[in-house]
């Protein structure tokens, strides 16, 4: 099993779905069209357990054109049935594949309203650009982000975590975010992927602001805090919280959402996270490999695969799917984004 998964991501996981399809209906085609052979010539044919097998085991198109060329089976009722299953089955692998080629690499900027009874009046309509999970995102990709964000007249930017260390691809990434024109700056906490020290040098030098485990205020009334990546340091959100005032918007900046059930989140008005990259490859967009709940993606199953879910404390977690890929693994059907949140009082 292990050999199988190695091949698969050698090969890169849509050529390796690509060319399974490709035998597969290649196979099942030539089986129709000898098994009719043999039947016209009279010799031993192929099992019909056989032929409906390969049809259901992603052979469907296969099948179809075996049956039309070949004139086989074409009376068989129960054949005409599996090869319809068959065609679905196939066509699932199919429209995946297909997503994963063009909309699932295909940026998205999702614009969301968020109204609080702590967000002060005053700061209604201030806009929070949110992204998470940069990894290989190319530096040319992050240059038209960058153009795009500056069109959208933003208050502040804030970076859950998460850059490609290899070959140093993070100083371009970050060069390119930096690019980017906000009110009050750009913030960022740590990912678990992340060399925290080289990746914080590199804000700085860009002047884009680690939160560390600490918080400052934005505005009069909103406090940021951002705490360490939980899989590699140790995050206290208390401490990141401690110089905020109580009646403080407080926003919380975690690379895993996972902690939000570990911490108290006492005196939080919402955290933004990252992480699970809505679950990065899905059917039809669920998330089925993290209901195994497995470190380091998550422990708590789907509850944090994407957008809104509460806290252990029953605090808002916002978590984004993400804008980059991880390592050679491709996005299906999960949208790579930006989230733009524009904050009101409720």
């Amino acid at each position: 099993m292990q050999l199988i998964i190695n091949l698969i991501f050698y090969i890169g996981i849509i050529k390796f779905f690509f060319m399974f399809l490709l035998l597969t209906n290649t196979f099942t085609f030539f089986l129709y069209v000898t098994d009719k052979r043999k039947a016209v010539k009279g010799k031993r044919c192929i099992s019909e357990k056989t032929l409906l097998i390969f049809t259901i085991l992603c052979g469907g198109i296969g099948a179809l054109l075996g049956m039309y060329f070949a004139n086989h089976k074409t009376r068989n009722r129960k054949f005409k049935f599996v090869v319809v299953i068959g065609l679905i089955i196939t066509f699932i692998p199919v429209i995946h594949i297909a997503h994963g080629l063009t909309l699932s690499k295909i940026i998205r900027y999702v614009e969301i309203e968020f109204r609080s009874e702590n967000w002060p009046p005053e700061l209604d309509g201030y806009r929070i650009a949110f992204m998470s999970d940069m990894h290989a995102i190319t530096e040319e990709n992050m240059r038209k982000v960058a153009t795009e964000l500056n069109d959208r007249d933003l208050d502040l930017l804030l970076l859950g975590g998460d850059f490609l260390m290899e070959n140093n691809h993070y100083q371009g990434t970050v060069r390119e975010i930096a690019q980017i024109s906000t009110t009050d700056g750009i913030f960022g906490v740590e990912g678990n992927h992340d060399d925290y020290k080289k990746v914080f040098k590199a804000k700085k030098e860009y002047g884009i602001k680690p939160l560390d485990n600490s918080g400052r205020c934005i505005r009069e009334g909103f406090y940021l805090a951002g705490v360490q990546d939980m899989y590699n340091r140790n995050p206290n959100i208390k401490e990141a919280i401690a110089n905020a005032h109580t009646n403080d918007f407080v926003l919380l900046l975690s690379h895993s959402p996972d902690l939000s059930m570990l911490q108290s989140t006492d005196g939080i008005d919402l955290i933004l996270s990252g992480h699970t990259h809505a679950g990065q490859i899905t059917f039809f967009g669920y998330p089925f490999y993290l209901l195994y709940g497995s470190l380091p993606i998550t422990d708590y199953g789907t509850r944090f695969a994407y957008g809104f879910a509460c806290s252990a404390d029953d605090v808002p977690v916002f978590i984004t799917s993400g804008i980059g890929t991880f390592s050679h693994v491709p996005r299906i059907f999960t949208r790579p984004e930006v989230v733009i949140f524009t904050m009101y009082s409720e």
